[in-house]
């Protein structure tokens, strides 16, 4: 079983060491199959940016992107700790966080972001379970959950050639959406 994971350096089943700063890149068909589901408004901002492969694709989708990005992978505004925010943004805020901080980039979000503005986070299924995250979960339940069917690349250093040498993902994905005061149940979908 661990050959399956090993190629992907993303969980612990690998040989090697994860990314120092759990830095993994998104296909940016991500973005299209979230945006054939979902409306965002016009201004978004991308906290994780990396080197801007989610970034890139909703600026071509005709969105203003606030890229920012604690590292400089180079692109976006460098240096910037979305912690650190203490204004609200005026959009919606996308990323694909650092798994290892998943759940404090989604409390900090929607602490960015004014009531019934969104909250797209691009996350493994497994997001779904564990205490902490149920207890969250409880007072800020995510509005949809958009599970991927087929298998999407998320590459180590955002090297997407390694992960078509060694034959894809193994990890299931979903966006994960919230609408900042949304207290019903989530919706599960499938893409």
């Amino acid at each position: 079983m661990s050959k399956i994971y090993t190629p992907l350096g993303a969980t612990n089943h690998c040989k090697g060491e994860r990314e120092k700063d759990d830095f993994y890149a998104t296909d940016p068909v991500a973005i299209d199959k979230l945006f054939e589901k979902e409306e965002f408004h016009y201004r978004i901002w991308e906290p994780a940016c990396g080197m801007g492969h989610l970034s890139k694709r909703m600026t071509e989708l005709g969105h203003d992107v606030l890229s920012t990005e604690l590292v400089d992978r180079g692109y976006g505004i460098t240096g910037i700790d979305f912690f650190d925010c203490k204004e609200c943004f005026d959009g919606d805020i996308i990323t694909n966080p650092p798994y290892s901080k998943g759940l404090d980039f989604v409390k900090k979000a929607l602490d960015c972001v004014h009531p019934g503005r969104k909250v797209a986070m691009f996350l493994k299924l497994l997001f779904l379970e564990g205490k902490s995250r149920r207890e969250f979960y409880e007072d800020n339940p995510p509005a949809r959950i958009y599970v991927f069917s087929s298998r999407i690349a998320c590459a180590k250093n955002g090297d997407f050639e390694a992960i078509k040498e060694n034959g894809g993902s193994a990890v299931c994905y979903a966006w994960f959406v919230w609408e900042k005061g949304f207290k019903g149940r989530p919706v599960i979908d499938w893409i």
